[in-house]
């Protein structure tokens, strides 16, 4: 094993690690794991901090409803905004298919054989078009129990363990071998409680943010700083492991795009700054997400390249220009030490690109805005 660096956990692995889960290590698992909302966590889903009386036309294609139930979503967008007359509101959980009133919608992780990358479309259909879609929906059973696998890697990376990750990862972070050896063993622990209670965890709960939120459930009985920099190690790990997952399990957008448009979808790219190669794909989709929460930088350029290729189309059927509001609602009941503050202060329907003067001068002149948006992408659904 090679020489440890002064401070950091070069060749991290505890001789000896007491693993074995508590009866409080229980209870922790229990908790997080669960998707049961309390009395005061419905009240609070229900009440958003600000309203939208003004607002008129929601649009609202890319959000994720997570454990929260559809009602309580329900009940937030008819507070939020009490006086909208047009609306087209339709959940796109990840790779698992939902329904809200007359649409279903989900977000599938796909994988793009041209570039060698993976990408994620968003496909909105009328639901009575997918009540039977069974090919479909095992595509989309598959690539759900696949995407949650990458929790599993992310454990093992650190039990198994992976050398070579773990003293990366520690470099990178700065981690030293006592943070990393309490990381190690609690994360032994979670493998553990995984196994003993594998009968009962809802499959919406394994993902990787169960590792972070049973740490910081460890507040109560560690030092604080303690639990933010093994959060911070964890983080890097996770990163490194998502860097190697194989894309070769995911199917390829063109099939998913194909078996969806089989069902009346509509089709829309999100995140178009992240996975931007899909814009010289010429895949077959209905229109282009241009902002969101984590896509700001390129909007107006974004708007350029839809704008163009509407220009150069030989068809009358264009492409739309779309804003994700990227909602995550479990996130509003993350403990405030484990939120992430940007992510849990995005609502359903808020986008505040649409309002952005310059954006409105690109729009205007191009006859865009959310009213025909929703029209347009309604009237297509219905096709």
């Amino acid at each position: 094993m090679k020489k440890e660096p002064e401070g950091q956990a070069g060749g991290i692995v505890p001789a000896k690690i007491h693993d074995d889960p508590t009866e409080r290590d229980h209870e922790i698992f229990l908790k997080i794991i669960s998707t049961e909302l309390t009395d005061d966590q419905k009240e609070y889903v229900r009440t958003p901090p600000k309203t939208f009386p003004f607002t008129r036309n929601i649009l609202a294609v890319h959000w994720h409803p997570e454990h929260i139930p559809m009602d309580l979503a329900a009940d937030r967008l008819d507070t939020m905004f009490p006086n909208r007359s047009r609306e087209l509101i339709i959940p796109t959980q990840h790779n698992a298919l939902l329904t809200y009133d007359e649409y279903a919608g989900v977000e599938v992780d796909c994988y793009s054989k041209g570039f060698n990358r993976k990408v994620q479309l968003l496909l909105h259909f009328e639901k009575e078009r997918v009540e039977k879609a069974p090919i479909l929906k095992n595509m989309l059973s598959h690539t759900f129990t696949y995407r949650s696998s990458q929790l599993f890697e992310f454990i093992h990376a650190l039990t198994a363990p992976d050398e070579n990750k773990l003293d990366r990862a520690a470099r990178d972070t700065g981690t030293d071998k006592q943070t990393a050896e309490f990381a190690i063993t609690h994360v032994k622990k979670i493998e553990k409680l995984i196994d003993h209670h594998s009968r009962i965890i809802p499959a919406v709960s394994l993902k990787n943010k169960l590792l972070r939120n049973f740490f910081e459930e460890l507040r109560e009985s560690s030092p604080p700083e303690l639990i933010d920099r093994s959060q911070i190690f964890l983080k890097s790990v996770k990163k490194l492991v998502k860097a190697d997952f194989s894309l070769q399990h995911f199917y390829r957008a063109s099939e998913v795009i194909e078996e969806a448009r089989l069902h009346g979808a509509g089709i829309v790219v999100p995140h178009p700054e992240q996975f931007w190669p899909i814009l010289l794909a010429d895949y077959d989709v209905d229109g282009y997400e241009v902002w969101n929460p984590r896509s700001m930088r390129y909007t107006d350029f974004l708007i350029s390249v839809i704008l163009k290729k509407n220009r150069e189309a030989s068809t009358k059927r264009k492409l739309l220009i779309f804003m994700g509001d990227d909602t995550h609602m479990g996130e509003k009941l993350v403990p405030p030490s484990a939120m992430q503050k940007e992510k849990a202060l995005r609502e359903i329907g808020v986008q505040d690109a649409w309002d952005d003067y310059g954006v409105q001068k690109r729009l205007i002149k191009a006859g865009i805005n959310k009213e025909n948006v929703i029209l347009e992408y309604k009237e297509r659904l219905a096709g």
